[in-house]
């Protein structure tokens, strides 16, 4: 959950690059997302709604140089990165998840009125 709060706000803060979560930190995404109201709330202190765009599940998916741009920017925003949580889906604990995809694409973000 830590990654995916750590993802959210790093999001809102560069809304201009397109980055994506790893597949484990996508289900603590999801988690948060089912929070409907922590999620509007955190996305109203954020500044813009950070929306989820899903792409069709593929469990081939997996590109490192966008894991590798996100984290990037993650730690750009000042936060640590948990390197486990952002590795290969078929290593460490990424490999039992039920997701299975990563998503990426689509604009996730707009200005709250």
């Amino acid at each position: 959950m830590d990654e995916a709060l750590k993802f959210v706000v790093t999001a809102a803060r560069f809304p201009e690059r397109s980055i994506v979560p790893s597949r484990i930190v996508d289900e603590g995404w999801h988690a948060l997302i089912l929070h409907t109201r922590a999620y509007r709330d955190l996305c109203a202190e954020l500044g813009t709604f950070v929306h989820h765009a899903p792409e069709h599940p593929d469990v081939g998916r997996y590109t490192p140089e966008v894991l590798g741009r996100t984290t990037a920017l993650i730690e750009a925003a000042g936060f640590p990165v948990d390197s486990e949580l952002w590795g290969s889906p078929e290593h460490g604990l990424a490999r039992n998840l039920a997701a299975r995809c990563q998503h990426s694409g689509g604009d996730r973000r707009e200005e709250q009125s």
